[in-house]
């Protein structure tokens, strides 16, 4: 029995550190941070959506700049009769030019919306940035956890063992009875069930670990305070109101909504152009000759006025409003979900302090309390049972105190992001940050011309204003929507 003890510690201690051998370097949480943040697929999926996105703002923009269009046809004709017959060749060539002089404001209303979506999708990928962090933290304290349990487990182990030693000795020469001896052993046998899923929950750990951060954990440090932790709950509520990307990128999408209802509207209004035209044509029959060139130059001013559009552009129209309305509601939707994320996680923090400080003084306390019994057994004041079931104590206490640990530390990174405040720069000053607005700034003038900005700022002349949608004719939102953030989380 003793023996089989032994060999399963050893084998489940050889394949806990077996995961090692591999090289790493994320020892510590600000390396693990930073190897997620270069590598996590999730985030470099995400920052690529965001410079696809940046796109929008080249194609809005182009709407302002001429067209150039070349055409080029040639024919073959063969003809035949009883009379007569030919055959001819004829060719033309065209080059085109349009400029766009003004749409009524559809133009600068889409270059609003553009950049509007490029702001939402901004705050989208502080989102998902937040979410990886906050799963490496996660991950970082539950392998520190589990690896802290397997000790206590290990350790126990290691106490029945002398426990169930001890106890033979004594059944042989007749101080205790063989159920003594027996119950030693039951409580062996369930320390070892114990540390095999405590090796099991550590290989967990450190898989989900390797799938966040990118390889596996090595001899992790510490947990190090996270940054800009609040004690109050209103300072953090405030925060989050403000900085939530969640709220934020809504507050955007309404902005986006609100225009692309603008640039509905401008449907309704003439636009203008400027157009010039250039062609030549030939023709060759040979029972004519070559009837020579023929080119032409023409130039011009287009005005179009719709005045007739079968209802298009009135449910265009439409539409655009209730997708405004829409935005609207999901401002509000987002400013509840904050309101639930802090409360919650604000919560989950005062609960797992409360269990740290309960879960220090219950180790302490069991700790005096194992060793005391087990002196007291040796003179015949304790039973085996008395030992076993105090030892039992105390590991469940430093077990219940490893999860405590955990779990405080879990529920501020929530905290943090729930506020917005977990993102790379707020966890690592050192970290080289990815700014996605250097991509938008790279891409945004491509194809630029000197007078983009004079026909963008001539199109939004007269054109129909970005109405806020709660200012719209058909009441987008319920009153009772709109209902003031409700301050409900637990206090100190």
């Amino acid at each position: 029995m003793l023996k089989r003890s032994r060999a399963l510690a050893s084998v489940a201690v050889i394949a806990v550190f077996s995961g090692m051998g591999a090289p790493a370097w994320a020892e510590t949480l600000r390396d693990a941070i930073a190897l997620a943040y270069q590598t996590n697929p999730s985030l470099l999926a995400q920052r690529a959506n965001q410079r696809a996105l940046d796109e929008s703002i080249v194609q809005a923009r182009a709407g302002l700049r001429p067209r150039l269009d070349v055409t080029l046809s040639g024919s073959h004709t063969q003809s035949y009769g009883d009379r007569a017959g030919f055959d001819g060749d004829s060719a033309s060539a065209s080059i085109g030019l349009s400029q766009t002089l003004w749409t009524g404001g559809r133009i600068g209303h889409g270059i609003t919306a553009a950049e509007a979506d490029i702001l939402a999708g901004r705050e989208n990928l502080r989102d998902i940035e937040q979410t990886v962090l906050a799963s490496v933290i996660q991950a970082y304290a539950d392998v520190i956890r589990d690896a802290e349990i397997l000790r206590i487990r290990q350790a126990n182990l290691g106490v029945l063992q002398r426990q169930l030693e001890e106890a033979s000795a004594r059944f042989e020469v007749g101080e205790i009875t063989r159920t003594d001896v027996a119950q030693s052993e039951a409580r062996l046998a369930q320390s070892e069930a114990d540390l095999a899923n405590a090796q099991a929950q550590l290989s967990v750990s450190r898989a989900s670990y390797a799938a966040v951060v990118g390889q596996s954990p090595g001899d992790l440090a510490p947990m190090p305070a996270l940054p800009g932790v609040p004690s109050d709950f209103d300072d953090a509520l405030d925060v989050a109101l403000r900085d939530n990307p969640g709220i934020r990128a809504a507050a955007y999408n309404l902005r986006a909504a609100e225009a692309n209802a603008a640039a509905a509207r401008s449907e309704y209004l003439p636009s203008a152009r400027l157009t010039a035209s250039y062609g030549g044509s030939n023709a060759d029959f040979d029972r004519i000759g070559d009837i020579g060139d023929n080119q032409r130059l023409t130039a011009g001013a287009t005005v179009s006025v719709p005045l007739f559009t079968g209802g298009l552009n009135g449910s265009r129209v439409a539409q655009a409003l209730e997708r405004a309305n829409v935005a609207q509601i999901n401002v509000e939707g987002e400013r509840r979900n904050t309101l639930q994320s802090v409360s919650s996680a604000y919560a989950q923090a005062l609960s797992a302090r409360s269990s740290l400080q309960a879960g220090t003084e219950a180790v302490r306390a069991a700790t005096v309390a194992a060793e005391g019994v087990r002196q007291e057994a040796q003179v015949g004041l304790r039973t085996t049972l008395d030992v076993l079931n105090q030892e039992l104590e105390l590991r469940n206490a430093e077990v219940t105190l490893a999860n405590a640990r955990r779990n405080e530390y879990v529920a501020q990174a929530n905290l943090l992001a729930a506020m917005g405040r977990l993102e790379g720069a707020d966890l690592d000053p050192t970290l080289t940050i990815y700014n996605p607005a250097d991509n938008y700034e790279r891409v945004r003038n491509r194809g630029a011309l000197p007078w983009d900005g004079v026909i963008e700022s001539f199109d939004r002349v007269l054109a129909p204003p970005i109405v806020p949608a709660n200012d719209a004719a058909d009441a987008p939102i319920d009153q009772r929507l709109k209902s003031g953030i409700v301050q409900t989380a637990p206090r100190d």
